[in-house]
């Protein structure tokens, strides 16, 4: 049987983008660390035994798991999660900051209370995976990757109904940046990724949200017509984009973020 490759762990994995993530580094021969919301926990479990026997994997390696179910906007919980993999799988090398979210909301109707609970679920969660993965690779010694989740509307605002949304991505870039000018001497890399219109649960709900509200329901299907290949993204695709960063091919890129859209923003 193959050697681990590290430890990887991944925020909002029970679902969408981030269960993708999991599966495609388990494949690639990570022990991974499953986090979601407490309220996920049996859906991470399942994935974890699914991982473990090779189900889901589909790797020659049959990793080693964990699951560590919290709300990674508060300081005390991340830290007692990456505590706890670590104390479990016995290091990190790969934290994937995946976990985020938001409302429909614009200028006009943005409240303070909105505003600053989409920064949080966002910006605030990134911030405190990436300090605290931190901590512990450079305590480790042996370099590692840390890897965050922007959006195409953290690159280029794109409809005035995501204004909190497009803003915490925008700081994920720039605390991105930031980290990887500090991290690099330490053998850490820090990238992020840009998905575009992505088939997910997430964006199911944004339509069903939308027709609600009265927003533009064909928002989602303007962007697929308008990208260069005109067809919606799989989380799949993300996860192989999230695959590369996290390998050691990758030693050489840092402080950037990919774009995972078919061409729908140039950059």
């Amino acid at each position: 049987m193959s050697q681990s490759k590290g430890v990887a762990l991944v925020t909002g994995s029970a679902q969408g983008i981030g269960r993708a993530i999991a599966i495609r580094l388990a494949q690639d021969g990570f022990d991974v660390a499953l986090n979601d919301l407490l309220a996920k926990n049996a859906v991470l479990e399942d994935l974890a035994v699914e991982l473990q026997r090779g189900g889901e994997s589909g790797g020659s390696y049959l990793p080693k798991t964990c699951v560590v179910a919290c709300d990674v906007t508060k300081e005390d919980e991340v830290k007692s999660m990456i505590h706890t993999a670590v104390d479990v799988l016995g290091s990190l090398d790969v934290m994937v900051a995946n976990a985020g979210g938001g409302t429909i909301t614009d200028i006009l109707t943005e409240t303070v209370e909105t505003w600053e609970s989409t920064m949080q679920l966002n910006a605030t969660s990134t911030f405190l995976c990436y300090k605290y993965a931190a901590v512990q690779m450079v305590k480790q010694g042996s370099g590692g990757r840390i890897i965050g989740a922007s959006s195409m509307v953290g690159k280029q605002a794109s409809t005035p109904s995501l204004l909190s949304y497009s803003a915490s991505k925008f700081a994920i870039r720039g605390l991105t940046q930031a980290a990887a000018l500090q991290l690099g001497r330490h053998g850490i890399t820090v990238n992020s990724y840009a998905p575009g219109v992505i088939k997910t649960p997430l964006i199911v709900a944004s339509r069903a949200k939308a027709v609600e509200q009265g927003v533009k329901v064909d928002y989602f299907q303007e962007k697929i017509d308008a990208s260069a290949v005109g067809y919606i993204g799989q989380p799949e695709d993300v996860a192989s984009i999230v695959s590369y960063l996290a390998s050691k091919e990758a030693h050489f890129v840092t402080g950037q973020c990919i774009s995972v859209d078919g061409g729908l923003i140039l950059s």
